[in-house]
């Protein structure tokens, strides 16, 4: 015979599920006011996230420096100089090469079209050079047609650059200030807050510190196995500009989905003009087995370790991130997730009751059986 339900015990349950279900619903209508708050803002908010993440992968330099005597702002000077110098000779060591051979690239661009032109004409295709000529004229025809809205296309390309060049000269200003000033902030956002926050906050914040240079660090290290296996499979196959590549692998790793498809195309691209269809198609299979490799198991691996992530949680994360806001959405979600599990680690931390020790459970039960 089955038990019949508690009225008493029904009620409470409801009443519970009701009040945990209000407080779940204040506490999601406050974080998307906060998500709303950062899109407004978002123009100063990019640079001070971009900032942030340059000043963890510059930070180790500049607080040897400082350690070794140097005064914070001339240490700061110094990394900030040399952190453009060395972003500098990566544009150089990508542009310098391909200027050098670009007159053999445009050679192999007009014999890949013309090898593809041929291609074409043979069977099973069959397309002669007037079916070519007439696509190529319907091409114009609409290109001609879609004028105005390529004008748009063109003002918002360039919007999009001045926007970008704005957001790096901004981050690497705010850059210079977290090497010089970071330091002393933690101190004075203590000074800042009341009570038990001005011990909390700033615990928090530094190990969301320590977690973005996790971050950051992790990355550079999944970018390097991508540039060395890529740069090796290049080398084999006998692929030119192999060091231009390798380093455009590298510094694309940092931006997710977009940056190794950039890469990788570009890496084909050159293939195909260079060495033919069959060494394209070969760079094409080891671009996709390394990035394949990169997103299933180096990264997850890699990232899980430095910041305490399950590899499950890191691919959940950037395919939500992906979805919700695009290549930001994706550069932002592991460090996003990590911040989050900081945060619900410290709270757990704060909330949760001191386990007892098993000396002091036994005597306290021998306390009781005594009482």
């Amino acid at each position: 015979m089955s038990a019949q339900l508690s009225s008493i015990k029904t009620r409470a349950a409801l009443r519970t599920s009701a009040r945990v279900s209000g407080e779940l619903l204040l506490v999601l209508v406050m974080a998307a006011v906060a998500v709303w708050l950062m899109g407004r803002m978002w123009s100063v908010v990019w640079p001070l996230i971009v900032g942030l993440l340059l000043t963890t992968l510059t930070w180790p330099a500049a607080r040897f420096l400082r350690r070794c005597g140097w005064p914070p702002a001339l240490a700061a000077s110094l990394v900030t100089v040399l952190f453009l110098l060395v972003a500098a000779g990566v544009v150089a060591l990508i542009a310098v090469p391909v200027a050098s051979q670009s007159g053999e690239l445009a050679d192999g661009v007009v014999q890949g079209i013309q090898q593809l032109r041929e291609w074409a004409s043979g069977p099973p295709l069959n397309i002669g050079d007037d079916e070519i000529t007439g696509a190529f004229d319907s091409a114009t025809a609409r290109i001609q047609d879609s004028v105005g809205s390529m004008v748009t296309t063109v003002f918002t390309g360039v919007s999009t650059v001045v926007n970008g060049v704005v957001t790096a000269v901004l981050a690497v200003f705010l850059m210079f200030f977290m090497l010089k000033d970071g330091p002393r902030f933690l101190p004075w956002l203590a000074r800042q807050l009341p009570g038990r926050l001005a011990g909390d906050v700033p615990a928090v914040a530094a190990r969301g510190w320590e977690t973005l240079g996790e971050f950051v660090r992790s990355q550079a290290y999944v970018g390097f196995l991508d540039a060395v296996l890529i740069g090796i499979g290049l080398w084999i196959v006998g692929v030119p500009l192999v060091l231009p590549l390798a380093v455009l692998t590298f510094v694309s790793a940092f931006v997710p989905i977009v940056g190794a498809l950039f890469a990788g195309f570009v890496a084909v691209l050159i293939a195909l003009v260079s060495n033919g269809l069959t060494d394209a198609l070969i760079v094409l299979a080891i671009i996709v087995v390394v990035q394949q490799l990169e997103g299933n198991v180096f990264q997850p691996m890699i990232q899980s370790r430095g910041l305490g992530l399950h590899a499950a949680v890191i691919l959940l994360a950037v395919t939500l991130g992906g979805s919700l806001a695009g290549i930001v959405g994706s550069l932002l979600a592991v460090p996003v997730a990590a911040m989050i599990a900081v945060v619900w680690n410290y709270l757990r931390e704060q909330l949760g009751e001191p386990q007892q020790e098993p000396e002091d459970a036994a005597s306290a039960s021998v306390g009781g059986s005594v009482s």
